[in-house]
């Protein structure tokens, strides 16, 4: 026997019919024999599992708890509350028709102690899920309008509490019966003569007539609008709406991918929420909502994507996972930056916003639409008949304004780059150009005029060529500027600008795509760093719970990453069973 086998932690256990019905020791409650009219004072004990001889001992009253999965359910009602037969003698059959939906139609009864109490076991055969179980019961019970708290109405299993912090919660315990001051009862709540042989009988005769079956488990906890514990109204909400999309299932065609989305979300969001378990990914969250879609009502009569059901819920289980949705109580932080990689973090602190690249991109095309007017020896010498020519391209004349240091000749430098070159042509760049009607009419047409080019929306102070001079004034600054619409001749120093800003643009989309895949690399890493250090302190509590299973799942997981565990925390000693080597 390996030191790390679970079987180490197991309490003697022996041939005993009555004792075997409560087969979950772990965790256990215990307290001292009390006086009459004093309420028991009840400890629990992790450090070892509840022994039958303890029990057969009697020196102490016991109680139990459940495990992952149960063979019975308990109703337990206080001697004071509302629903016990001396205050209401129909409320227990009122509790035994709400669970009728489930199978359960016959219970075993007895008293808790000598206080009167009543506690209803309701046995079945097939070993179900304790949260399951748990989770239908209270639904069943509250809608049938009873009210579940202390000292009035109590369910075994109850429905634990979801943490959002790692840790786990332990079932309520429950008082074993047939000790001290419990008798079983007889159909008029009378006490009968009582032992566990005669417990027995009756639990194996109830236990027949309850037909509880997985499958009807999940439809009844399906149906039924049912509170979630632990969690908030707007989460509680989110998981109803997604609920009513769902059950209904396929009622017509064309509506497979927007069931399998919502499928996808509430399997990826809540599913440990609902089912108990980790978080689902990959392949089982797969797995999930193939078998959810199956199971749908109308699946196979509508669904026109059964042959490719599988390969459609891998892709919406891909989407999602790389999607802003969570799972519910996931306390991963985004990630971030560490300091330790400076330049990576002002690269990324410097990476330009959506508006910040939509600018650049408006930049580009301006930057390219001059270039190609400069190939083409067309770019026209004054602002107006260029603004027009830019405008040819798609760019709008906000942008144009925005961004005029581009292509103005009051920021635009080409001009004065050829002015050496071009000092013998008649050309003018007036701040005012003329007035216009038509927006086809531009400076660069051969032997075309400017007298009916637009006023400039880049004005500046000065300039003989202002709509308040006369007419007169205005046609002899047309006079004086006879040849100055001819189009800024190539040279040389345009084929310099071209490559200059293409050069720029290419730098600038490559400075930026380098930046974004740092960034998302370093994304990746922080990520997988927070996993694994969630993954080593999920483990790391496990060991330092005491509980035999998780200890045995920390230690499986410690063999497989050695060194990463501090397995000094371990508090439950190993027990070498008799002959183990």
């Amino acid at each position: 026997m390996q030191p790390n086998d679970t079987t180490a932690f197991r309490a003697v256990c022996e041939e005993d019919s009555f004792l075997s019905l409560f087969p979950h020791r772990f965790d256990y409650i215990w307290a001292e024999h009390f006086n009459p009219g004093i309420k028991p004072q009840w400890k629990t004990e992790s450090r070892h599992p509840l022994s039958d001889r303890l029990i057969r001992q009697g020196a102490y009253l016991y109680g139990v708890r459940f495990g992952a999965e149960t063979q019975y359910a308990l109703v337990d009602i206080d001697v004071t509350s509302l629903y016990h037969p001396s205050q209401d003698p129909l409320a227990v059959s009122r509790i035994v028709a709400a669970l009728e939906p489930l199978g359960l139609v016959s219970y075993l009864a007895c008293t808790s102690s000598y206080s009167g109490g009543l506690h209803l076991y309701f046995p079945f055969q097939q070993s179900q899920s304790s949260w399951q179980v748990a989770i239908v019961l209270a639904c069943l019970l509250e809608n049938a309008g009873f009210k579940l708290q202390p000292g009035q109405l109590e369910i075994f299993p109850n429905p634990r509490p979801f943490t959002i912090d790692g840790s786990y919660s332990l079932f309520n315990a429950h008082r074993l019966p047939l000790q001290s001051g419990s008798y079983l009862l007889n159909a008029e709540w009378q006490p009968v003569w009582s032992n566990s042989q005669i417990f027995v009988q009756q639990w194996q005769f109830v236990q027949q007539r309850n037909d509880l079956d997985s499958s009807t488990l999940k439809r009844v906890l399906k149906q039924a609008r049912r509170r979630q514990y632990g969690i908030s109204g707007k989460a509680e909400k989110f998981i109803n709406d997604l609920n009513t999309e769902i059950e209904q299932g396929w009622t017509g065609v064309g509506q497979t991918n927007r069931l399998l989305g919502r499928i996808t979300m509430r399997s990826y969001i809540f599913h440990h929420v609902l089912s108990g378990g980790k978080p689902l990914e990959g392949q089982a969250l797969i797995d999930e909502i193939v078998a959810v879609a199956r199971s749908l009502p109308g699946y196979e009569e509508w669904c026109r994507h059964q042959h490719e059901i599988e390969h459609r819920a891998e892709e919406w289980a891909g989407c999602i996972e790389n999607s802003h949705y969570f799972h519910f109580g996931s306390q991963i932080p985004k990630p971030k930056l560490e300091p330790q990689d400076p330049e990576l973090v002002t690269a990324i602190e410097e990476l330009p916003s959506w508006n910040e690249r939509q600018s650049a991109a408006t930049r580009d095309r301006i930057k390219r639409a001059i270039a190609d007017l400069l190939e083409k020896g067309s770019l026209p010498a004054r602002p107006t008949a260029r603004f027009q020519a830019l405008l040819e391209y798609g760019i709008g004349g906000g942008s144009l304004y925005r961004h005029r240091d581009l292509w103005h000749p009051n920021y635009f430098g080409l001009e004065s780059a050829q002015e050496e070159d071009t000092s013998h042509l008649p050309v003018e760049n007036p701040p005012y150009p003329p007035s216009f009607s038509k927006n086809h009419q531009l400076d660069c047409a051969e032997n075309a005029s400017n007298w009916l080019s637009s006023p400039s929306l880049l004005s500046n102070a000065g300039g003989d060529n202002r709509q308040d001079k006369p007419s007169s004034d205005r046609s002899g600054s047309q006079e004086r500027s006879v040849g100055g619409n001819s189009p800024a001749p190539s040279s040389p120093v345009g084929a310099e600008y071209v490559q200059q800003v293409l050069f720029q643009v290419q730098a600038q989309q490559e400075a930026y795509h380098q930046a974004r895949r740092s960034a998302q690399l370093q994304r990746q890493r922080i990520r997988s760093e927070a996993q694994q250090k969630q993954q080593i302190d999920q483990m790391q509590r496990y060991l330092a719970s005491g509980d035999p299973i998780l200890v045995a799942e920390a230690r499986a997981w410690a063999e497989i990453n050695p060194g990463v565990l501090n397995m000094e925390q371990l508090q439950l000693p190993l027990i070498q069973m008799p002959g183990s080597q």
